[in-house]
């Protein structure tokens, strides 16, 4: 990666859906608008299907020299399995062609990170161990990030082992900010694990729609939070305090089902007092 220009950096879950964009903008165009405001960005449609690494050369192209991208892994390397009508692959093929679909960013300097978000029934066994060492031993050459979901690997029995497994293979943590809403989600874990890097990842806190997966509407619901400016606040002396143990500190905002993400990590650049180097040029708009 080439050097950090912006230590702590704040973006949103995906750059498609935000209120960020002139009437009329084409879906080609968001990015480079994108960039203008934020310094890093989570590529998150990489969940539902590995994008074409023309794909990733375009993106890496029409974004600043100092933009960062965080990169969600597909989905069935994450344990979430494979969708109807995805294609039937080994897991050496799904591996071969993530490193080919993220090399291009890899190769720019603008990969983050690799980030393995694993699913809620993803407990602490030795089983799923062994796969997060595979996971490691099979991306060794890539920064990977690893959220858990599922309570089980900070309960006090595994807490501190969990931790120590992420340090001892140069795993990224992520601490997230989200519902306690019971096994299928996690506590926020003040930890850095690997010193060059932590991701923060902020979900809301909607504790009732969290679990409720019998709702059609689910998806659009569990996301729904606007956070106050008190838990905003909440968080700033915890980031000073990473800031201490890691070199670079990536904020995302995932509260996006009613488009809060835009406005909560606004609010959370002020609050910690950043200017970022090295955006995109903006427009001004009619009367700014």
């Amino acid at each position: 990666m080439s050097r950090i220009v912006n230590p702590v950096q704040v973006g949103l879950c995906g750059w498609g859906d935000h209120d960020l964009y002139p009437p009329g903008t084409g879906s080609r165009e968001k990015l480079a608008i994108y960039a203008g405001y934020f310094p890093v960005v989570e590529v998150d449609s990489t969940y539902h299907a590995i994008a074409p690494k023309e794909r990733m050369e375009r993106w890496a192209e029409e974004t600043p020299e100092s933009f960062r991208f965080v990169v969600k892994a597909y989905r069935e390397l994450t344990g979430h399995g494979r969708t109807e009508r995805a294609p039937v692959r080994s897991w050496t093929q799904l591996v071969e062609e993530m490193i080919e679909s993220v090399m291009p960013m890899m190769k720019s300097g603008k990969l983050s990170m690799l980030l393995f978000q694993f699913p809620p029934w993803y407990d602490c066994s030795q089983k799923h161990v062994k796969y997060i060492r595979r996971v490691r031993e099979a991306f060794r050459d890539f920064p990977v990030a690893i959220e858990f979901r599922n309570q089980s690997w900070f309960r006090a029995e595994f807490h501190d082992k969990t931790l120590q497994f992420l340090e001892r293979e140069k795993l990224i943590h992520v601490i997230c900010d989200e519902p306690q809403a019971g096994e299928g989600s996690v506590p926020v874990v003040l930890a850095v694990t690997n010193p060059e890097q932590v991701l923060i990842r902020f979900h809301g806190r909607n504790r009732s729609g969290w679990n409720n997966t019998g709702q059609p509407n689910w998806r659009d619901v569990r996301y729904a939070y606007r956070y106050s400016d008190q838990e905003l606040e909440e968080w700033v002396g915890p980031i000073r305090e990473l800031q201490k143990k890691a070199k670079n500190i990536t904020i995302l905002f995932n509260n996006n089902s009613q488009g809060d993400a835009k406005d909560s990590a606004m609010k959370m650049i002020g609050k910690l007092g950043l200017q970022f180097e090295g955006l995109a040029p903006r427009q001004l708009a009619f009367f700014e």
